[in-house]
């Protein structure tokens, strides 16, 4: 529930709403990617926050207070239509949800720490759950929209009832985190906080991540691309809303599934070439809807890029929890985490200036496949640490 209202709610689901509130709003591709430039830089700030936070706030806390808020801010969407009001709000809503998706994935590593054979499978669970709300926002966002077509600015109400969803949602969660506090990981509490609140010494050996952190990135900056506009990209091609909710469930449900394709991937390597193998799917995936308009390609598109970008994410964690002490866990996370937001900063606006030049938004997602693709091989050279 917390990778699903961090990543599948709070972010994707604006892909599905870019396209009627750009046509109400009268905004360029090159706005409309600055609305996720605004919610990844929120989420810059939230991963450069949540170390210090933890240190005062229990990880299981946090991610439900971040949750709370995400939902609040989501509601808050759909009272607004100046842009920079909107621009605050999707900042603020990538605070918060850097604190979800941080604090989850801390939580995850711990849980992995006590299971060691199944470390990947459960890091991929925890990710896949971004799948699992690309999968209700493909279910509720075009119902929503098709009943409110005819109200001024009948997009807000989709906002209204992600943000339903998504309090729902974290009422769940609040349970599970319940459970945590109280279940097998609370006995590793004292050393979890010590973590937390670990500062990594000046010798210790973040910058040797440094190929695996500039893929990450580059990842962060093609694959946000990808997610923010194809949407728009199919819509352009003629897509009907049907097949617009096709594709974004099953990309949603591949995302779910995901977890156990790639788990030994996860599980057997320690240095990055699980990363780079990832990366190299996600371009060739990026690119199919744009060298064909054939609707089978655009769902093997979609089922490919759900099938694979979820576990990019995963496979930092792993890499992380490979090669560096628990007590240095947070920091590395964190780490890998400002490296994809600060990917996610520049992808969304670099990809709609590209687009609202000639070539439109295919030579945009040409760029963002491109991304991906030398991503790829910087991380390749990551090397395992120890």
């Amino acid at each position: 529930m917390g990778a699903a209202i961090s990543l599948g709610i709070t972010r994707f689901a604006y892909g599905l709403l870019l396209p009627p509130m750009r046509a109400d709003l009268g905004w360029s591709y090159t706005l409309a990617g600055g609305m996720n430039t605004a919610n990844a830089a929120g989420y810059l700030l939230g991963a450069l926050m949540t170390p210090a936070l933890i240190r005062r706030v229990a990880p299981a806390r946090l991610l439900v207070v971040g949750a709370l808020l995400a939902s609040l801010f989501m509601a808050a969407s759909g009272f607004f239509s100046a842009a920079p009001s909107l621009l605050v709000q999707r900042l603020l809503a990538g605070v918060a949800s850097a604190w979800v998706f941080v604090a989850g994935g801390l939580l995850a590593a711990r849980l992995g720490a006590q299971h060691p054979s199944r470390m990947g499978l459960l890091l991929g669970v925890y990710y896949g759950g971004t799948g699992f709300g690309i999968l209700l926002s493909a279910l509720l966002v075009p119902h929503v929209l098709h009943a409110a077509g005819g109200r001024l600015h009948g997009w807000a109400w989709a906002w209204w009832a992600l943000a339903i969803a998504s309090g729902l949602a974290t009422a769940w969660l609040a349970l599970a985190a319940r459970g945590l506090q109280s279940g097998p990981t609370a006995a590793a509490a004292p050393t979890a906080a010590g973590a937390a609140a670990a500062v990594v010494p000046a010798e210790a050996p973040l910058r040797r991540f440094g190929w695996a952190l500039a893929g990450y990135a580059l990842f962060g900056a093609g694959y946000i691309g990808y997610m923010t506009f194809v949407i728009a990209l199919l819509r352009e091609q003629g897509a009907s809303g049907v097949g617009i909710t096709w594709f974004y469930a099953l990309l949603g449900l591949a995302c779910i599934v995901s977890s156990r394709l790639w788990a030994g991937l996860l599980d057997r390597h320690r240095g990055g070439r699980p990363q780079a193998v990832l990366n190299a799917l996600l371009g060739v995936a990026t690119l199919l809807p744009v060298l064909s308009h054939a609707w089978p390609v655009a769902l093997v598109s979609g089922l490919m890029f759900g099938g694979v970008f979820l576990s990019v994410v995963a496979s930092t964690t792993a890499l992380v929890r490979h090669n560096l002490p628990p007590a240095q866990w947070a920091t590395g996370i964190s780490a890998f985490t400002i490296a994809f937001a600060l990917g996610q900063i520049v992808g969304p606006t670099a990809t709609g200036w590209i687009s609202d030049g000639p070539g439109g938004l295919a030579r945009g997602l040409v760029a963002s496949a491109l991304a991906l693709w030398l991503g790829a091989l910087l991380a390749v050279r990551q090397r395992p640490l120890v």
